[in-house]
């Protein structure tokens, strides 16, 4: 590949995602700069060829919108008669924010385990006389807002070690009984936290894995997927106390362990008060951090990390009977229960083939899955699967469209899931220019000693474009499933888009307009008016709908749905966030302003799953 090094492009990584349209590395049409370099020349028709081969993977903002109203239009459907979607979970109400109470907190995850203690400090008594004067109002708001409502003690994370994922189930949860172990011996001895020795811990647990529940204390895993091979219909209630078992025990005498280790023995035993899975946590998380904030409502959460899943609340008269009476069965004043959407499985993919997202490059990273089919659209978002999906395209490219051969090519991007996609994000995505890249490329990702081929700017710059465009599409996908999803929730509502690309509502010709004078402001109807519905202003009548009726904890101002989000990619990953939220905010500019001014917000729930865990055990503990 010929070197064009003369017009390196150099650019900051806020710079590359300052538009989600123009991509940063793109210049004008060589044909109106017919006298320009011809090094300037060659670089364009790089570009060029290098557009045009990624254009399977470039969604434009009117495919997007009617992927949003697809997917809502499907959720819907999955919610009524799927069994693998749209899961209830024992949770029908968000947290009050008034929970208070000291809980031991596990995180289960697909790459890591933490264990914590989780402090919920819940409101401080308040006069109950507002401050008079709005200037006094914002302040106090502001004080509310800033004020610490969780504190973690004790923290601890492990990897969790590819064998371990392997390995029978019991070997896997014993591993995390001893590192739980070790946190709770920890607590007993710190001086924060030393006194008297509880006869049990209760206990908040968050599984980052689809999870079937009857109640908020017992759990049975399904298909787990991320690399781990423990098969489904595991009662995990039962199998993580067992792993923890041991160490509420005396040490056999003949037996006696160090002195080290013998303080890991003989520990209170534990009480589970709730278990959830990542999303249900991350939700629970900020929504009970965002109490204190007005005209903010958390609406829905989302993991995107390792894998990618979302959770929202919903009424019971969304779902299958079957669901909801497993519901009311627990609860029977419960009118809407938190669901596990697991929208990545298999049943939520058919707009993505309808409208020709899923590319060659998807299919084939799909059919050398070990579930082929089953989460295609985590194979497009979820971070185990986004560096082979950039591997497999650049392989792509080096080979066809570079001439090479894969024998020229580093192991890395030959070998399945050798690019990480950890290191795409800090190594790649983070770079500021193609020839420090290329620079890093040669040290990181060398050729073989037999290839006469090496990282030069332009290869360089194909790593980084595929790279951005993936992500760039990625983002596309998780902002339309999010504005679908809070449509089918009837949280905003998606207009019909028209031709021309500004959505409207379907209105039929023969509107029986005596429907909308029942909602006149009496003023202006007929009667009002004048003999005959003539009116003595010159000009049509123009009917005027009567406000809608203002809740009675409304605060002036406009109304934020937030999306609580959490794991590696959304909030570690160079501005993937941030092109999120733009595509979200297009979508709902794209429909049209939404009843009560309602905006959607992304808000970080950083550690949502552990301070989730937490939360939803102090939500028990507090009943």
């Amino acid at each position: 590949m010929t070197s064009t090094s003369s017009i390196e492009v150099d650019k900051s990584r806020d710079e590359d995602h300052e538009n989600i349209h123009d991509d940063p590395l793109e210049e004008e049409d060589e044909e109106e700069h017919a006298d320009m370099d011809p090094s300037h020349q060659e670089y364009l028709e790089h570009q060029r060829k290098l557009d045009e081969f990624l254009s399977p993977l470039v969604l434009d903002e009117a495919v997007l919108y009617q992927l949003a109203r697809r997917f809502s239009t499907i959720y819907k459907d999955l919610a009524l008669h799927s069994k693998e979607q749209f899961l209830p979970t024992p949770v029908t109400r968000l947290p009050t924010g008034l929970e208070t109470g000291r809980y031991l907190a596990i995180d289960v995850g697909g790459t890591n385990l933490r264990v914590a203690f989780i402090e919920l400090l819940g409101e401080v008594a308040e006069s109950d006389t507002p401050p008079g004067d709005a200037s006094a109002r914002s302040r106090d708001t502001l004080r509310k807002a800033q004020r610490q409502r969780v504190k973690r003690t004790l923290e601890r994370a492990w990897p969790i070690q590819e064998h371990l994922k392997m390995d029978k189930a019991e070997d896997l949860f014993s591993w995390i009984g001893d590192c739980i172990a070790e946190v709770v011996a920890e607590s007993l001895t710190s001086e924060s936290t030393r006194g008297e020795i509880p006869e049990e811990l209760e206990m908040g647990i968050t599984f980052s894995f689809p999870i079937m529940q009857e109640s908020l204390t017992e759990a049975t895993l399904m298909p787990m997927g991320k690399g781990f091979a423990i098969s489904s219909d595991l009662d995990l209630r039962k199998i993580l106390l067992n792993g923890y078992e041991k160490h509420t025990r005396r040490p056999d005498d003949e037996h006696e362990p160090s002195s080290k280790r013998r303080k890991l023995f003989n520990l209170p035993k534990l009480k589970i008060a709730a278990i959830t899975n990542d999303t249900v946590a991350t939700i629970a998380s900020l929504a009970y951090s965002v109490k204190s904030l007005p005209n903010s409502r958390v609406a829905m959460g989302i993991i995107v990390g390792t894998g990618c899943n979302a959770t929202i609340p919903m009424k019971l008269s969304s779902l299958h009977n079957s669901k909801a009476k497993q519901v009311q069965q627990r609860n029977p004043e419960a009118d809407e229960t938190v669901v596990n959407t697991e929208w990545t499985i298999s049943g939520a993919a058919p707009p993505l083939k309808e409208l020709n997202i899923i590319t060659h490059w998807d299919i084939e990273l799909d059919q050398a899955c070990a579930r082929p089919g089953f989460q295609p659209f985590e194979y497009m978002t979820g971070g185990r699967y986004i560096g082979e999906l950039i591997r497999l395209i650049l392989c792509d490219y080096l080979t066809t469209q570079g001439g090479l051969s894969k024998k020229d090519l580093p192991a890395s991007l030959v070998k399945e899931y050798a690019l990480t996609t950890s290191f795409i994000s800090d190594e790649v995505a983070r770079s500021r220019s193609d020839h420090d890249l290329a620079s890093e490329l040669a040290q990181s990702l060398p050729p073989p000693e037999s290839s006469e081929w090496n990282w030069d700017a332009p290869s360089a710059n194909a790593f980084r474009k595929i790279a951005r465009t993936v992500q760039r599409r990625s983002a596309g996908l998780i902002a339309a499933a999010v504005v679908g999803l809070l449509a089918c929730a009837q949280e905003i509502e998606l207009k019909v888009d028209s031709p021309g690309g500004s959505p409207t509502t379907e209105i039929s010709a023969n509107l029986d307009l005596s429907a909308v004078s029942q909602h006149l402001s009496p003023a202006l109807e007929p009667e009002a008016a004048g003999t005959s519905g003539s009116s003595s202003i010159n000009g049509p009548i123009v009917p005027v709908l009567s406000p809608t009726p203002v809740p009675a904890d409304w605060q002036s101002g406009p109304e934020e749905l937030v999306v609580a989000y959490t794991g590696g990619i959304i909030q570690h990953y160079p501005s993937f966030k941030e092109m999120c939220q733009q595509y979200i905010d297009r979508l709902i500019m794209r429909t049209g302003p939404q009843k009560s001014g309602k905006s959607v917000f992304l808000r970080e729930a950083s550690d949502g799953g552990v301070i989730g865990a937490g939360v939803l055990a102090g939500m028990i503990g507090n009943m």
